[in-house]
This record gives C-alpha cells, structure tokens and sequence, in this order.
C-alpha cells in the first residue's frame, strides 16, 4: 500500500485557498458539473486495476476493503493520505489523473475538488437509500455520502470524571489544570484538525475580522498552540494516553471503541453546548479515468447496504445508506442519536479555509 509524499505546508494552504474561494470556483464547478450523470453499465468486475485516493484507510480500512474487494472481483490499490493533501494531490493531477475513485473526504474537501473539476457527476445504483443533503448539493450530483464521523475532544477517564473533565475545547487552554495535559496538532493535512479549527473559529466570526474571524477568535488559537503538549510523529495519541504524556485530544468518533481496547484505557468524549463537528465521508468518480466503467461498478458495490453494513460492524461506523444503518452496531446507533450536531456555516469554512490554514502555520504553529 502506497502513501502519498504529504506537500509542503505552504502549498498545502496555496492549494486549499485557489479552490475555496476564488474567482474562478463556481464557473469551474459549473463545467464540472456540465453534461448527464454516468451509471455503471450492467455486467461483472473487469479485473482492471483501480487506484483509490482516500484518508479512511487507517484503522485496518485499507487492507479489509482490499481483501473484500478482491472475493467481489474488483482489484483496488488504495493510496492513502490526509484530507487536505488528498485533495491537493486529486487537484494538482487533474489534467492527468492517477486515481480512479477517491472515498472518505468530506463536503468541504469535495466541493474544492469539484470545483476544480477533478470529479465528474454520476449516480450510484444506491442513490435512493441515502440522504442527499448529506451529499453533494448542486443538481449534478459528483460525490454522494457514506459515512457520518463525529469530530470529539476525548479525555482519559482515569484521570479526569466527567465533572472534571472539560466541557468545551476553550476550556484545554483556559483552565490551568488542562493547560499541557492536551495533545495538540503539530500539522493541518487532515481533516479532523481542520474541521476542529472549523469549530472553534466559525464561533468568532466577525466581518470586520481578520479573515472574517475577530481578534478573540484569533486569541483562542493562540491559546490553543501556546498551552498544548505538540502531537509526536509516528506516534498515536491514545499511546500517548496510556503512557501519561497527556491525557486528551482530537479523535473521529469511528477510532475509540478500538484504540481503547488496543491502548487498554478509557475514553470519554467531551459534548459541547455548542455541539460537534461532523464530517460526512463521501465518495467519487475522479474526471479521465481511463477505467470509467470499472470505478463506477465499485463505487456501486462499495456504497451498497451489503459492503456499508459490513464495513459498520467492521469499524464502528455510522453509515448514510439507511438500509446499512441498521446493519450498525446498536452503541453506536445510540451514541449517534445523541449528538448535537454543531451549526457551522459551512460555505463560510470553505470560502476561508486554505486561507486560515495559512495564517496559522505561519503565524501560530512556527
């Protein structure tokens, strides 16, 4: 399995803002958009070769979906990276695209592909057991949804009772007894750490702010780099927890119930008043794939109920397809059914993104 060499942080930012925001975004989605949507044709795999960009092959993901794949007849390499550098890397190559099928970024990270016209429309043979809200919301439809993930602040219980535990991001570098006792990023090419930034920031806009953000939104992400613990490379968080380096951080919602057992601690999630960012993973078909038909019969296999169900069970995953769903473990259609889900604007995160991430690089993390 291959990993995609992660770009400069720079480019990753340069990237980010040409699809966020510019000028030339919404003709570029337009033509993207441009002509009917493709189906796959009837008939069994081909056998050829896909390449599969993703950032959800962590976790085992990667080597399961190879495997299940291979006993429904579809050959796949998966190449696997952070959000931000899939996209970067999905876009960069668009006049001579690598990947056939890209899976497991959210709308935010789409949108600037489809916006680029990286993608192509198409509709899945499963388009009717989902919510198309959750998707792609231009009439042509390019990516549609598979997995919902909550983005959660967890904290080592042994450590801190829920009384004890923070009750809000702000308050890791706020309250001194939190102060050094969370791990924080050390990078922005992922989608968790961009969509926890997305949530604290989005609550400090301000028109009149710098880029849209006013200063005491700015003064809560210096606070957040200044009183933190720095994420260690190649090593993971949970690890970290166990050996009492630090004792909370970001984590999607899919990752826990394993690291834990994996880790042998225990984690609670912190449930802010505000609510919880959530990522919808989304899958599509990358625009010049010489292998069209081939991409469009996996992604018809690979968003079924039967490989969605599966895959739920296998991780711990809440997915979209209604008829997958109830295929999912109870806890976790439980845990779902509690969350708050955090009101973001999100055509304000993506028109600022790139841009934000630029300025915290440079201003906050150096």
């Amino acid at each position: 399995m291959r990993t995609l060499k992660t770009l400069a942080a720079a480019v990753v930012a340069v990237t980010l803002l040409a699809g966020c925001g510019g000028g030339n975004a919404a003709p570029a989605a337009t033509s993207a958009a441009a002509g009917p949507a493709a189906v796959a044709p009837s008939g069994p795999p081909s056998g050829e070769t896909l390449i599969i960009y993703t950032n959800s092959n962590g976790e085992g993901r990667g080597e399961w979906l190879t495997q299940k794949a291979a006993e429904a007849g579809f050959k796949i390499e998966i190449v696997g990276a952070g959000g931000a550098d899939a996209t970067n890397k999905l876009i960069a190559e668009k006049n001579n695209p690598i990947a056939d099928v890209a899976f497991g970024l959210n709308n935010m990270y789409f949108e600037q592909i489809k916006a680029a016209g990286a993608i192509e429309p198409f509709t899945p043979s499963w388009s009717a057991d989902v919510d198309t809200a959750k998707g792609d919301k231009g009439d042509s439809k390019a990516y549609w949804p598979l997995v919902q993930q909550a983005i959660l602040l967890g904290y080592n219980t042994a450590k801190f009772s829920k009384d004890e535990a923070p009750k809000d991001w702000t308050d890791l570098w706020t309250q001194d007894k939190f102060k050094s006792r969370y791990e924080r990023v050390t990078g922005l090419g992922t989608a968790t750490a961009q969509l926890v930034f997305a949530g604290i920031l989005t609550r400090y806009k301000d028109d009149a702010g710098d880029l849209g953000i006013s200063d005491e939104g700015w003064k809560q992400i210096e606070g957040y780099f200044k009183n933190g613990t720095p994420a260690v490379a190649k090593t993971d968080l949970f690890a970290r927890i166990a050996a009492g380096d630090t004792d909370m951080g970001q984590m999607p919602s899919s990752i826990i119930t394993e690291r834990e057992k994996s880790f042998k601690v225990d984690v609670d999630t912190v449930m802010p008043s505000v609510g919880v960012p959530m990522a919808i993973e989304q899958v599509a078909l990358v625009k010049g794939t010489d292998k069209k038909d081939e991409a469009l019969k996996f992604i018809d296999w690979f968003g079924s109920a039967q490989t969605q169900g599966e895959w739920a069970q296998q991780f711990n995953s809440m997915p979209v397809n209604k008829a997958a769903a109830a295929k999912a473990k109870p806890e976790v259609v439980g845990f779902f059914n509690s969350l708050k889900q955090q009101d973001i604007d999100w055509n304000f995160v993506q028109a600022n993104m790139g841009k934000w991430v630029e300025k915290i690089e440079l201003e906050y993390m150096s």
